[in-house]
């Protein structure tokens, strides 16, 4: 796995989201600006970035045990010590699940538009570990003679910046965001991960019950426009002393739009948090 680092302090982890061209530039604007106070490490999940791209079976248990791993290195580095955790979309529910597992490796954790939140998050109540993959979609897409083609559809140009577009809620997408993830997405086994999450394999069944399990102080950032917009499935949240909402009037990427904003906000629940605890 690729593991960036800079800065000094207290550790804080970044974990970008799943999807056809996903890596650890999605959490930029956060890692440029915490690195003045704390020492910051972000992650190339497996199957994206610069971390390997194998044709294997990539599933939940893969990612959150990936998250783990990247927990040992930083705490090999920093000392045992918990770790401010802020992850993006999909990647919410692999580190609630580890969180939950193993909650005095994390100080706080921020979810920043995550899954399992909306009209249907009731309904998220399978057996442990359950999820939500579509019979035989993976086997379809992930047949040699047209997945290669398939991905290279989803990855174009045009398609990705209808898709981050469709993120944003808006046609101001950032730029940077869009030449980086197209060349990520164009790398030798790009293609092996996304079509894992095109197959519904790595969305929890079970996500609802594992974020009511949570203990640990949790912040929920997300904005209003976009595809990503319904957190109505989140009400119950308000009712739990350890969670707190940012509602930012941006798309799903508040960071990229309002980083200034977004940063002091996830500096004062941090604090706010850290000061409870004490």
């Amino acid at each position: 796995m690729a593991l960036y680092t800079r800065g000094s302090g207290a550790p804080v982890l970044l974990i970008h989201s799943i999807n056809a061209a996903a890596s650890a530039y999605e959490m930029r604007p956060i890692f440029d600006r915490l690195t003045e106070t704390h020492r910051v490490f972000a992650l190339d999940l497996p199957g994206y970035g610069a971390s390997e791209r194998s044709d294997r079976p990539y599933t939940v248990d893969v990612f959150v045990a990936a998250i783990d791993d990247a927990l040992d290195a930083i705490q090999a580095e920093c000392g045992d010590q918990p770790v401010d955790v802020l992850a993006l979309s999909l990647s919410c529910e692999f580190a609630a699940r580890l969180a939950t597992r193993t909650p005095k490796r994390f100080r706080t954790l921020a979810l920043i538009s995550a899954t399992g939140l909306d009209r249907r998050s009731a309904s998220l109540r399978g057996p442990d570990g359950s999820n939500r993959e579509v019979p035989g979609v993976h086997a379809m897409t992930a047949f040699s003679l047209w997945s290669q083609a398939l991905f290279n559809a989803l990855v174009s140009r045009s398609s990705m910046r209808y898709f981050l577009q469709r993120t944003w809620g808006s046609k101001a997408i950032d730029e940077g965001l869009m030449e980086y993830s197209y060349l990520a997405a164009h790398q030798p086994g790009a293609r092996h991960a996304p079509l894992a999450f095109l197959s519904g394999r790595l969305f929890s069944a079970d996500i609802r019950t594992v974020y009511e399990r949570l203990t640990l102080p949790v912040w929920l950032a997300h904005g209003v426009r976009g595809d990503f917009q319904d957190y109505s499935g989140a009400d119950w949240t308000r009712s739990r002393p350890n969670w707190s909402i940012e509602v930012f009037q941006t798309g799903a990427l508040p960071h990229f739009e309002q980083p200034e904003r977004f940063v002091s906000a996830w500096r004062r629940f941090a604090s706010d948090a850290i000061g409870r605890r004490d």
